[in-house]
C-alpha cells in the first residue's frame, strides 16, 4: 500500500527553484537533503513531496529527454486554497519570485482559480471550490 506520495520535477537550476517554491509557500523538507544535486519541499497539509532535480540527472532516472514546455504541457498540478484570497495571494506570490501567471482568475461561481508557470515552465492550477454550490449533474 502507498505510504507517501512525492514527485520529481527536471529544473535549470535547483537553487533558484527552490528559492522560487519557498518563496510561494512550500517548506523545506529536510528528510531528503538539500544540495546542487536535489532539493525537497513538501506541499500543503498532507506534506505531498517535491523533488527537485537537475535536468541531466531527471533525464538518467528516467531514460527519455525532458520535453519543451514553451512549446506544450504533460502535466498541470492542482493546488487547493482555503479562500479566493488564498488563490490571490499565491499568485502574488508566484509573480514576485519569478513566476508567470498562465491563466487569470476565473470565478465559476462554485470554482476560483488560475494557473501559473514555475521558473522551467511546469504549469500549476491553484482553485478554491465551494462544494455546496458545485453544480449537480
Amino acid at each position: 500500500m502507498t505510504k507517501e506520495f512525492w514527485f520529481n520535477l527536471p529544473v535549470k537550476d535547483v537553487q533558484k527553484s527552490k528559492a522560487f517554491f519557498t518563496r510561494i509557500g512550500f517548506a523545506p523538507n529536510p528528510r531528503f537533503g538539500d544540495s546542487d544535486n536535489q532539493a525537497s519541499l513538501y506541499i500543503g497539509e498532507k506534506q505531498v513531496v517535491l523533488m527537485l532535480f537537475p535536468e541531466a540527472a531527471f533525464k538518467q532516472f528516467t531514460g527519455t529527454e525532458i520535453p519543451d514546455l514553451t512549446n506544450g504541457s504533460q502535466v498541470l498540478f492542482s493546488i487547493d486554497a482555503q479562500s479566493k484570497e488564498e488563490v490571490d495571494e499565491l499568485l502574488e506570490k508566484v509573480v514576485e519570485a519569478g513566476g508567470t501567471i498562465f491563466s487569470k482568475p476565473k470565478d465559476q461561481g462554485w470554482m476560483y482559480g488560475a494557473g501559473f508557470a514555475d521558473l522551467d515552465g511546469h504549469r500549476w492550477n491553484v482553485l478554491y471550490m465551494d462544494a455546496s454550490k458545485m453544480p449537480t449533474p
